[in-house]
């Protein structure tokens, strides 16, 4: 059974699932962050999941990437699967901008996450949602 780890489900606003993952949308304001994690029990590294798997989560990765940028107009996307803090496995696609608070850096450990407005993480999550046709 697909559990998502806590600190996921704390750090994040759902947006909805694909066929693979559940796509989620990072409580941070200061970067338009999308988080796709495979709804598969126990993966931790991008090896564990079968060939299929892991072709079908590059092309998820891809679309959710190009509805962001058309949702935000951002100047580079950023896709990566870290993991350091977060075992479970998942990908990070982020929304950059030349005026962003962390360019050209990376944007993790970069200044303190900034809540959005009341409300206004789900209207970003259903845009998204609406964006990606699920």
């Amino acid at each position: 059974m697909f559990d998502l780890d806590e600190h996921l489900a704390n750090d994040t606003v759902e947006v909805g699932d694909m066929p693979l993952s559940r796509v989620l949308l990072m409580k941070d304001a200061r970067f338009p962050w999308a988080i796709l994690a495979p709804r598969r029990p126990g993966l931790v590294e991008f090896h564990d999941m079968t060939q299929a798997d892991r072709r079908d989560l590059m092309e998820e990765a891809a679309i959710v990437s190009a509805a962001l940028r058309k949702l935000t107009g951002a100047t580079k996307m950023n896709i990566a699967m870290l993991g350091n803090v977060v075992r479970q496995l998942h990908v990070h696609v982020v929304a950059r901008s030349e005026d962003d608070e962390a360019w050209p850096r990376p944007v993790w450990a970069v200044g303190t996450p900034f809540p959005y407005a009341e409300g206004e993480a789900e209207a970003c999550a259903l845009a998204l949602k609406s964006a990606l046709g699920i």
